[in-house]
């Protein structure tokens, strides 16, 4: 199956911001997407009202409870009879800085923060690796069985002594990117993982705005900080064109505010 335009795509955090404009830029190349969206309905129908083609679809779930999610994979199977690819961008950011934060309150942050943005991707890669293993078609030279990409975080390498069970999320899950690239490499399913720095969202819209927002931008050397669009095309890359030696690889969109070496 080597048409864009057959393939079924399953989105997470797909409302609004990085999530959204990825939604977009995969229509435009002809696949069906299943936006996921939490609990923004309306914003969710806006992406979905705006999306070029036919035949896309929103699902609300909680990625942070394993049941919801569980069920959020069977009613896109349903309803779209396959998915070939699966982005997990959906994400949760709560400050927590550790000389400040209250012994329960920094219980609450961890496990709401891990809940979403480690285990609900891990689930839902189990799954869809499950389902793009278990077909029994052809593998193409070109796309594979199957692609997840997870959406990281610079964050996963430089440190969020704010929130640091979002750093330490992050960082599982470039780590579980790879470990799923490894194992499933053999079967045709090839996993990317992108790392952004600031990304000009709505989210982000308070911090960059605020006291802080100076000192965030002299850490980029391009003068502003990255655009939803730059990110989703990136992660539509790896979805759609990326060639299968890149699985298991993490790739830096930061503008250069951040290098690893």
């Amino acid at each position: 199956m080597n048409d864009a335009s057959r393939r079924v795509a399953l989105v997470t955090g797909a409302s609004r911001g990085i999530g959204s404009a990825i939604a977009s830029q995969l229509a435009q190349r002809g696949v069906s997407v299943a936006l996921h969206y939490l609990n923004n309905r309306s914003a969710a129908e806006s992406t979905l009202a705006h999306l070029p083609g036919a035949g896309h679809a929103l699902f609300d779930a909680d990625l942070a409870d394993p049941s919801a999610t569980a069920q959020l994979w069977q009613r896109v199977i349903k309803h779209f009879g396959r998915a070939d690819i699966l982005i997990n961008n959906a994400g949760l950011y709560l400050e927590h800085t550790p000389l400040n934060t209250h012994y329960d309150a920094w219980l609450s942050a961890w496990n709401r923060t891990l809940a979403a943005n480690l285990m609900g991707p891990a689930n839902l890669s189990l799954l869809a690796a499950q389902a793009m293993a278990a077909r029994d078609e052809p593998l193409t030279a070109d796309f594979g069985r199957g692609r997840i990409v997870n959406i990281s975080s610079r964050g996963a390498f430089r440190g969020e002594p704010d929130a640091p069970a979002y750093g330490a999320s992050k960082a599982g899950l470039n780590a579980l990117s790879q470990s799923l690239a490894k194992s499933l490499a053999p079967r045709g399913i090839y996993v990317y993982c992108i790392a952004p720095g600031w990304v000009e969202t709505e989210m982000a819209k308070e911090h960059l705005s605020g006291p802080g927002g100076a000192v965030i931008l002299e850490q980029h050397p391009l003068g502003r900080v990255n655009q939803t669009h730059e990110v989703a095309n990136a992660a539509v890359y790896c979805a759609l064109d990326a060639p299968a030696a890149m699985t298991g690889g993490v790739i830096d969109v930061n503008g250069a505010s951040y290098l690893r070496t």
